[in-house]
């Protein structure tokens, strides 16, 4: 048997999903994530799994929230960075926009790199200063930001070459040009920094995650999930992790799409409720959105940290099943950022917690049952829930239970907030797109969001409690090339344009292969940044791969396809010239992705019980299906709750469930 292997580590839980490719079937764990070490709960449901290490010799990846962690939490490498002469100060300076001009509570993103360990260089001298400086400082990272090196990167190459040499490779190095050829001092530069800060950390724990899986026969090369929707080798990753600022919640955006590819949906709103956030995409036409512009921790109050890498275009709330329920000073009702995470957990996991969670309030509700959480593998305490609930209910001069259903009301409240800001912020209509809810919470809210958003159809796949590590198994190895090349769109223009796309295929091909990757397994997107002469911002427009610049028609088909995406987005068009300003390249090196089996159902009694439930109209007895018993076309109407190992789905009143013959649940709202 050989298998292809997953891991999902994120703030609560750490999961593992295994696929047999000879019998299609699926093997999954689920196990508490260790913050201290991140290796350890790897290897744990690893163990867990039975799976000896020859028999995973296709696949194994894994993604994680280590790196946006980091960041957010300020948490990194003492870091030196190294910049042209007069720039020293950028970091400090930033952007004079701000996230709300009257916003008087607007605090301003502190730099990573302290104004004593930033040091500049002339570029016509050399750089040995620098190296003392890096020594007396006793830094554990450096980053290397020159002014304009997103053209030219010579200068950088040379400052590399000579820190590297009398560093002796003991500190690593970051340059700037080697994570974006895109203009922009400041972004550029804080990138950078940023990747720099992070390394050292993201190299130990993927080096130890290396060593751990050696020492259990894995000998296949391992993988990372990358923030761009893709995979890359352990060995780039080191080099990179600002790649994998967000490639904890990537995998199940990638899953809904391949899901979406097989039922014939093209048109999505991913729903991932896990124990720490719930995060939401818009897959438009079956494509995947994809930013090169993300603020890491961007809040209301903050303009966060610019990274200027692709990002899959994601919204991530504090609001999962262990985000904490509290009350501010004006003696309002708030639920998360804060949670609970792994370790005390929600007060019903019965391991120290006492502060009420968004899980505690769903047990008193009655919606999950005790006795069944993880399979039975965690026995619930509602008692334990009911104390801190009652200690919330107190101060709020409230009855417990009245207290729980308002915490769920306001976590389901910032999440339809959360899903408008992927959809109508970005001119779609979420009443044309489908839900697929996953995660260990998703189904819970699912039905919820969905009559508040007015959308008609929800689908709740097989094993959602683990369906990010499934969409991992569908990644296809990514990278990403960009050049800014500010130029007005002609014919001239354009074959220039093309021939820095072919070079960057060519820098592609050779990657690929190094990474063992057959030439004809890859294959290439091409989009132009475009916008009218005068803008500021632009509008990234699909480029057919191979075309020539001198081709009249390319021309034509390029300008027409920016009016028409200009038009969506803006509801204007203009007869100005046109201009581009960036020309980005993705490489996509082809796994082969398994087939989705059909379900065989029915293995146990589908109608486990009945039990009472407390719901906006109050307690009613609803009944209770396990998933594993309900047969290919079984229909359900609602109430209903139907129960897995992973998670629980929720059926309201009027919601009709059908089970597909891929086993995936399939909602119509009503």
């Amino acid at each position: 048997m050989t298998f292809r292997v997953a891991i999902d580590v994120g703030g609560t839980f750490t999961d593992l999903c295994a696929l047999d490719e000879k019998t299609g079937s699926f093997t999954f764990v689920k196990d508490s994530t260790t913050p201290s070490n991140f290796a350890n709960g790897v290897v744990t449901v690893v163990k867990r799994s039975g799976l000896r290490g020859e028999q995973i010799d296709r696949f194994i990846g894994t993604g994680s929230t280590m790196v946006i962690n980091a960041l957010t939490e300020m948490k990194g490498a003492k870091t030196l960075l190294v910049t042209t002469k007069g720039f020293r100060d950028v970091l400090e300076i930033q952007r004079s926009n701000r996230t709300d001009l009257y916003n008087f509570r607007y605090k301003k993103p502190e730099p990573f790199v302290p104004r004593n360990l930033r040091y500049e260089v002339d570029e016509r001298t050399d750089y040995a200063g620098n190296v003392l400086a890096a020594k007396r400082e006793r830094v554990e990272s450096l980053a290397i930001a020159l002014y304009n090196s997103y053209a030219n990167p010579r200068h950088e190459l040379e400052c590399y070459r000579i820190l590297g040499e009398e560093l002796e490779g003991k500190i690593p190095i970051t340059m700037s040009h080697q994570l974006t050829r895109e203009w922009r001092e400041y972004e550029r530069s804080n990138t950078a920094v940023m990747n720099a800060f992070v390394q050292p950390k993201v190299e130990e724990y993927l080096s130890t995650l290396e060593g751990e899986m050696a020492s259990l026969g894995v000998k296949i090369k391992m993988h990372v999930m990358q923030s761009n929707g893709g995979v890359s080798t352990f060995e780039r990753g080191k080099k990179t992790p600002i790649y994998q600022v967000e490639s904890g919640p990537i995998g199940g955006v990638i899953g809904a799409q391949t899901l979406g590819q097989v039922v014939g949906v093209e048109d999505i709103i991913t729903l991932d409720v896990g124990g720490t956030t719930a995060k939401t995409s818009l897959i438009d036409s079956g494509k995947i959105k994809i930013n090169t512009e993300y603020n890491v921790g961007r809040t209301q109050f903050f303009s966060g940290y610019p990274v200027k890498v692709p990002v899959v275009d994601i919204v991530e709330i504090g609001a999962g099943g262990g985000s904490i329920a509290w009350v501010d000073e004006l003696g309002s009702l708030k639920v998360g950022p804060r949670s609970a995470g792994a370790e005390p957990g929600p007060a019903c996991y019965a391991k120290g917690g006492r502060e009420p969670t968004v899980t505690d309030a769903f047990v008193l509700m009655g919606v999950l049952d005790p006795d069944y959480f993880l399979g039975g593998e965690i026995k619930l305490e509602p008692k334990l829930a009911e104390e801190a609930y009652g200690r919330l209910a107190g101060s709020l001069k409230m009855k417990t239970l009245e207290v729980a259903m308002g915490v769920v009301r306001l976590a389901t409240s910032n999440m339809v907030n959360a899903m408008k800001l992927v959809s109508v912020r970005r001119g779609y209509d979420p009443r044309d797109f489908t839900i697929v809810a996953f995660g260990g919470g998703g189904p819970m809210f699912a039905t919820a969001l969905a009559k508040e958003l007015g959308v008609k159809r929800v689908i709740v796949p097989r094993i959602p409690g683990v369906f990010s590590a499934w969409g991992m198994l569908m990644t296809d190895l990514r990278h990403d090339y960009v050049q800014t090349k500010v130029v007005r769109f002609n014919g001239e223009t354009l074959k220039s344009l093309m021939e820095i796309l072919e070079e960057m295929m060519r820098n592609a091909y050779t990657q690929m292969d190094e990474e063992g990757i057959e030439k004809k397994d890859v294959r290439f997107e091409a989009t132009f940044d475009m916008r009218y002469a005068g803008q500021e911002h632009t509008v990234p427009t699909p480029v057919p791969v191979g075309g020539k610049g001198g081709d009249g028609d390319l021309l034509s088909t390029i300008g027409k396809k920016f009016q028409s995406l200009h038009k969506k987005q803006y509801d204007f068009t203009l007869a100005d010239p046109l201009e581009v300003v960036n020309a980005h390249l993705t490489a996509l090196g082809r796994v082969k992705r398994p087939g989705m089996t059909r379900w065989a159902g029915g293995v146990r009694k589908g109608r486990l019980t009945s039990r009472m439930i407390l719901s906006e109209g109050g307690r009613r007895s609803v009944g209770v299906y396990e998933r594993d018993g309900l047969r290919a076309r079984q229909a359900i109407r609602g109430p209903a709750i139907i129960e897995e190992p992973t998670s629980t789905t929720i059926l309201r009143h009027g919601d009709r469930m059908n089970v597909d013959k891929f086993g995936n649940l399939v909602i119509e709202v009503r």
